[in-house]
């Protein structure tokens, strides 16, 4: 395999612009040529080399045009969703684009939705390869995806800040984080920043609960409480209503929204993206496609695109219940 591709698809992540370093530096080192896909999919189905007065979405990359992009959040190559690229006819466009730039392999880096994407376009002849980017960290066959650290870094301190003003005037601050379905990025955060109560769909916790555990904590003199819930499990304003409410403490609401998908990755990003880009480009220069690389206790791994959508990820339950027996 001679000329590859590589794009992010879907949400970014930050990490995406090392693992995007790590892909066109592995390739080139093994004598390939790398085209950047911009916006996704999108890049492959609307083509735009036979309209040069508009910017061109497939370019080469080469060692120097991904130089200092390592620290830089973000992608590069930007990205989107791509609604036509589940009909058939957005495959065939993309399938045609790859054949005309000579395009034999595609690095896919996004989450689930991305992969069946590239699981698509494999199974149409172009060999692809996914790998896990995603602050949520729901990807069920690794350990860990890009951009998961960063996120809760950013969460962390977020949260800290927070706690400085609930404790200045001792309220409670209800904190939505991101995490889709997933309250991975909840559970850690409220962990690491001794929540009173952390809400996910996973643990089922309401906002009864909360409550209660806010009564309990108060017979033991505190006066200030963190309460920090997955997007998706409720409404942050609605829960914060109800504790002031039962409570008697005053409670505001606080939404952390995309903040937690940007900013300069951390070392774990960045390596992670380091070794997953790499793999992923020896696959592809061993003529291997339709697999997602991945983690499975540090050891790079991977599987069958289709085999890895199929696999379901636990909730650490046991992180959850250490986290609420030291947090009163």
């Amino acid at each position: 395999m001679k000329r590859i591709g590589v794009l992010t698809s879907g949400g970014d992540a930050p990490g995406m612009n090392a693992a995007i370093r790590a892909v066109v530096r592995t390739g080139i080192s093994k004598g390939m040529t790398v085209l950047g896909v911009r916006r996704g999919y999108n890049g492959l189905i609307l083509d735009r080399t036979e309209t040069p007065e508009i910017e061109a979405d497939i370019v080469e990359l080469s060692v120097r045009s991904v130089s200092d992009i390592i620290q830089r959040g973000g992608t590069l190559l930007y990205s989107a969703r791509c609604q036509e690229f589940r009909y058939e006819s957005g495959l065939q466009k993309a399938k045609a684009t790859c054949e005309r730039h000579g395009i034999e392999g595609l690095v896919v880096i996004g989450g689930d939705g991305s992969f069946r994407g590239a699981a698509d376009l494999s199974a149409r002849g172009i060999a692809c390869v996914g790998i896990p980017g995603t602050i949520d960290n729901d990807i069920a066959m690794t350990d860990y995806t890009i951009g998961y650290d960063t996120a809760m870094n950013t969460a962390m301190e977020l949260v800290d800040k927070l706690r400085d003003t609930a404790q200045s005037h001792d309220r409670c601050t209800v904190v939505e984080v991101m995490g889709r379905n997933a309250g991975y990025i909840a559970l850690n955060t409220g962990v690491s920043c001794g929540a009173t109560a952390i809400l996910t769909r996973e643990t089922g916790t309401s906002a009864e609960d909360v409550i209660t555990r806010i009564k309990n904590t108060q017979t033991t003199g505190k006066h200030h409480f963190i309460v920090v819930m997955c997007e998706g499990v409720g409404n942050a304003a609605e829960v914060a209503k109800e504790i002031e409410k039962h409570t008697g403490v005053e409670s505001r609401a606080s939404v952390l929204g995309h903040v937690q998908r940007g900013g300069s990755p951390t070392v774990r990003d960045r390596v992670a993206a380091s070794r997953l880009g790499h793999r992923a480009v020896e696959l592809l220069s061993n003529g291997i496609g339709n697999r997602v690389v991945g983690f499975d206790r540090n050891e790079l791994v991977d599987f069958d695109i289709q085999d890895a959508l199929r696999m379901t990820k636990e909730f650490d339950f046991s992180l959850y219940n250490v986290g609420m027996d030291i947090s009163f």
